[in-house]
């Protein structure tokens, strides 16, 4: 962790704090307005510094973090998660989402054994019949 750093652009710091596994996919993920920073749409090149606050949308869910230090190299997930702190609205947020995703699988039960031959064909000609 870089101490003497007062600021880095937003994609390198989200690669640095391990949000995604490469710059480009971060790049990526800003350019297509998945990244805010103090809750505006933010470009690329955006500098960010300690005490600013990064939202990020994923498919299901949304993040809020904190940024408590700044890094401009990737280092194992310990180091990565001093980067940041995730706020309580964004933790209650994951814990509803997660509750929700529990209670629809809920009614549903997997089956013990693969499907045979003939199932399979059975669900495929039943998939032919719905199109």
């Amino acid at each position: 962790m870089s101490e003497t750093l007062e600021s880095i652009r937003v994609d390198k710091w989200l690669w640095a704090a391990r949000f995604f596994k490469t710059r480009n996919k971060a790049k990526i993920a800003v350019s297509g307005g998945k990244v805010h920073v103090n809750g505006d749409r933010c470009k690329v090149s955006r500098t960010i510094k300690p005490g600013d606050v990064i939202t990020l949308s994923r498919t299901d869910s949304k993040e809020d973090v904190l940024v408590t230090a700044l890094s401009d190299q990737r280092g194992n997930a310990t180091m990565a998660q001093e980067l940041y702190e995730e706020t309580k609205e964004s933790i209650d947020r994951r814990e509803e989402a997660r509750a929700a995703r529990l209670l629809t699988k809920a009614g549903l039960s997997t089956p013990k054994l693969r499907p045979t031959k003939k199932n399979r064909r059975e669900l495929l000609k039943a998939k032919r019949q719905r199109a």
